[in-house]
């Protein structure tokens, strides 16, 4: 079997856009997956077909050669774009070999460690109360036994940072009231605190409502400064998803600078790549929350690489059972009482509804910036 075409399709359901890449072989089998939205989504896609020229011809089902060819012959390897495509294209790879054999991805991977997958979703509402209604209404529809939410208040971006802690606690004592103490409740910073003084109070603020985890209490640049901070403060520190491949991973665990690693199987390197992520974290007694914020092939492919591994703790996940995400699929992976149950179809387990994408075209977006009144950035 060789690798014959890669073709790539943008849709953009709202929000972001999503970028799904399918490659097809000579023997009639094509795989599909998902790579990162990370901004520059036709840079991305441009990475995807370069690739292709240097895989067309070669056995899809050699994974590992094909990875290292694409990702050591790159001048420059680690970047978002260069991971992005090359993980879309791996993910491909993986649902090509589990068709070509007739089973799901997990079980070329070492088989199932699980029968099915936690899943968590982020609650909302500018006000506390608000928040805590969205978290009822959650858990009800989905049966979560997770959570998360984001800790800031509207407007926080102007306000005195007195003001900001007390409105995340009053934002995390709500939703603890709420929900009692038998659900879990992560807190997701997105790297917007900056000083680690400030996410020290913040953490303070939180603790005693007992999150799961501090997720992106400070950017990921300076790993000495988030060790330093894992050991001043008493709540789970996660972060991963701007990290990339096991060589950041690796220093970001010696350091001691998690207590929980969330890598994207979309923008890390695939599913082989981070399940060697995996591997590390393991002899660092490290869990794996992965981030998923993209759509449902990304979704489908964190459930295998969740299935294979001992460490994973929780999936984020975004419903599909709506439109317009639940369109871009011939039938999404569902929850069940808070879990995705493993799917036993050969390859990944879901299909591409390319009839639909017509009505979802490409947008230009960006993540944005808190502005001050004036134009200027303001850094909270």
């Amino acid at each position: 079997m060789q690798i014959t075409d890669i073709k790539t399709h943008i849709v953009n359901p709202g929000g972001r856009n999503l970028i799904f890449v399918e490659v097809f072989t000579d023997e009639g089998i094509t795989g599909i997956g998902e790579a990162y939205s990370v901004g520059p989504d036709h840079a991305t896609v441009a990475a995807i077909h370069y690739f292709a020229d240097w895989i067309k011809g070669f056995d899809p089902t050699d994974i590992e050669a094909l990875w290292a060819r694409m990702y050591n012959g790159s001048r420059f390897p680690g970047g978002s774009v260069v991971n992005s495509a090359i993980s879309g294209i791996e993910h491909a790879l993986w649902d090509i070999s589990g068709k070509a054999l007739g089973v799901p991805v997990y079980k070329l991977l070492g088989g199932k460690y699980r029968d099915k997958i936690r899943v968590y979703q982020s609650a909302g509402g500018g006000t506390p109360e608000a928040l805590a209604e969205s978290a009822l209404a959650l858990i009800e529809k989905y049966g979560y036994t997770a959570l998360k939410i984001g800790p800031h208040p509207p407007g926080s971006d102007t306000m005195p940072y007195n003001e900001v802690v007390n409105g995340a606690a009053a934002r995390m004592k709500a939703i603890r009231d709420a929900v009692g103490d038998g659900i879990d409740i992560g807190v997701d910073a997105h790297a917007k605190i900056f000083q680690p003084a400030r996410a020290i109070m913040m953490a303070e603020a939180i603790a005693p409502y007992r999150p799961l985890f501090f997720e992106e209490p400070l950017r990921p640049e300076n790993i000495d400064a988030l060790g330093n901070l894992a050991s001043k403060i008493n709540v789970p520190i996660a972060t991963g998803e701007m990290l990339y491949t096991k060589y950041q991973f690796r220093d970001l665990l010696v350091r001691q600078a998690a207590d929980i690693i969330q890598p994207d199987v979309c923008c890390a390197g695939g599913i082989l790549e981070c399940r060697k992520i995996a591997a590390i974290a393991e002899a660092f007694y490290v869990p794996l929350a992965p981030h998923n914020p993209m759509g449902p092939v990304a979704t489908a492919v964190n459930v295998h690489l969740a299935a294979s591994i001992p460490n994973f703790l929780i999936l984020e996940y975004i419903p599909d059972d709506m439109p317009p995400r639940r369109d871009l699929v011939k039938e999404p992976m569902k929850v069940e009482d808070g879990y995705i149950p493993l799917p036993t179809e050969p390859g990944l387990g879901i299909e591409l509804n390319k009839e639909a994408f017509a009505k979802y075209p490409y947008k230009d977006w960006n993540r944005g910036f808190p502005h001050g009144a004036d134009g200027s950035m303001t850094f909270i």
